[in-house]
């Protein structure tokens, strides 16, 4: 599923200014992922341009995982590429918006005035993230219809009984309601399907061979399944593609990615003044993008989540570099990942991680396991065990394993979220995002 709990920034990348022709240690960039791939901490696929050309491609880990055989990942396999898609749904906006037939002051109530506030919701404030509408992945029913097909109609219906979370342009809140909706708004404008408007307007424009509108994964295709670790890769559930539509639906590889942000900040999208308007932060929201810093180098992109896939897509404009990176299988964090590559890319310090593994008896984990609530976020979180693996899962959550990396201290990689627990004082605190929470035990 899309990214269901409240949309984390990625963690910032810091990296020294370098000069356009500079050379890199290819050889232990591959090291790195070796040792990725070794230990079971990543399965994905990476690449990097440089002034537009790719400079380096690899995959590792298994498109798929069955009991008759493993497919290995390759750097042509595709993946669901999940809230990366609404980069692209924005630019069919501002190229619908160039021709006509849409502008930003445009109601949401011209095309589904039943919607909470629709009247008073323009398409800025739906690309910018300011309309005020719930995110449905949020909502607690998601889970019970994220397998199963959904028409227009059926989505709106959902849509229309979620109460608006504040009024319109009054603040900004990530939701992924939004970017549904600009997906059917393109489809009623031009009187095509999305996937062919994506077709038509961005991937045969500029040659993107292996990006379109996804459907139920088919590894004939090369398409990659999604995997949790849990003592082994274990397959995720697979949303079905009709319901994220053009908040996350797209599927890709990290090399037409990286082809795709350079044709945007190239302008041969869309206008140099509309990218200009995309990258404009407001309240840390851009229109389908986020600022990314590097010390005095601005970057921006997106990143996305869906199943068991994380992917990154982000552009230093100065150093005209892009990176892009799909996982369908994470233990150690996607943004570390890239922090890694980069680093060896740019001749940074970086020390490639040993990956030591801790195993706990499964008594040892009996003084964790229990219900624990925070007075500073409405969320509660229960740990249970499996054998020797600890679980989490939060309110309205499936449950996910977690990593043990020293004394009380366990993580879960996937959500940059680190549980560091007081037994003794029946609590732990989560650390994620720079953000500290502090959990208590509830007594049943």
């Amino acid at each position: 599923m899309i990214q269901k709990r409240t949309y984390h920034f990625l963690l910032f990348l810091i990296l020294q200014s370098c000069t356009h022709g500079q050379t890199f240690d290819k050889a232990r960039l591959d090291s790195f992922f070796v040792a990725l791939n070794k230990n079971d901490q990543s399965m994905g696929s990476i690449a990097i341009s440089a002034n537009g050309v790719v400079v380096y491609q690899n995959a590792i880990g298994f498109s798929q995982i069955n009991k008759q055989a493993k497919t290995p990942s390759t750097i042509e396999t595709k993946y669901r590429i999940g809230s990366i898609s609404k980069m692209f749904t924005a630019t069919m906006i501002f190229q619908l918006i160039d021709e006509g037939k849409l502008s930003f002051e445009t109601p949401l109530a011209r095309y589904f005035p039943q919607l909470p506030n629709a009247s008073k919701i323009n398409i800025r404030e739906m690309l910018d993230h300011r309309s005020g509408l719930h995110n449905f992945t949020s909502d607690s029913l998601y889970a019970t219809y994220m397998g199963s097909p959904k028409s227009e109609a059926e989505i709106i219906a959902i849509f229309s009984r979620q109460k608006s979370d504040f009024e319109p342009d009054s603040k900004a809140e990530y939701s992924n309601t939004n970017f549904v909706l600009l997906g059917y708004i393109i489809e009623r404008l031009t009187g095509k399907t999305y996937g062919e408007e994506l077709k038509k307007r961005i991937t045969s424009k500029i040659g993107l061979a292996q990006t379109y509108y996804g459907t139920k994964a088919n590894s004939t295709k090369n398409e990659a399944h999604s995997y949790i670790y849990q003592g082994q890769w274990t397959q995720m559930p697979e949303t079905d593609m009709s319901i994220p539509g053009g908040a996350g639906a797209i599927v890709s590889t990290p090399t037409d990615l990286v082809k795709f942000i350079n044709a945007l900040f190239e302008g041969k999208l869309i206008s140099i003044a509309n990218l200009e308007l995309m990258k404009t932060m407001r309240d840390n929201y851009g229109m389908a993008m986020f600022a990314m810093p590097f010390y005095d180098i601005k970057g921006y992109g997106h990143s996305g989540g869906i199943d068991g896939f994380l992917s990154l897509l982000f552009y230093l404009p100065k150093e005209k570099i892009a990176i892009a990176y799909t996982s369908n299988g994470t233990r150690y964090s996607y943004n570390d990942v890239v922090t890694g590559a980069l680093s060896i890319y740019f001749n940074k310090p970086f020390t490639i991680p040993e990956f030591k593994t801790i195993t706990l008896k499964s008594t040892e984990l009996d003084k964790y396991v229990g219900e624990y609530s925070s007075t500073q976020i409405p969320l509660k979180i229960t740990m249970t065990k499996k054998d020797i693996t600890l679980f989490a899962q939060a309110s309205g959550q499936s449950a996910f394993p977690l990593e043990a990396k020293g004394e009380n201290k366990f993580v879960y990689a996937s959500a940059d979220a680190t549980f560091q627990f007081e037994p003794d004082k029946r609590c732990f605190t989560l650390i994620q995002k720079g953000n500290t929470y502090l959990f208590n035990k509830t007594d049943k």
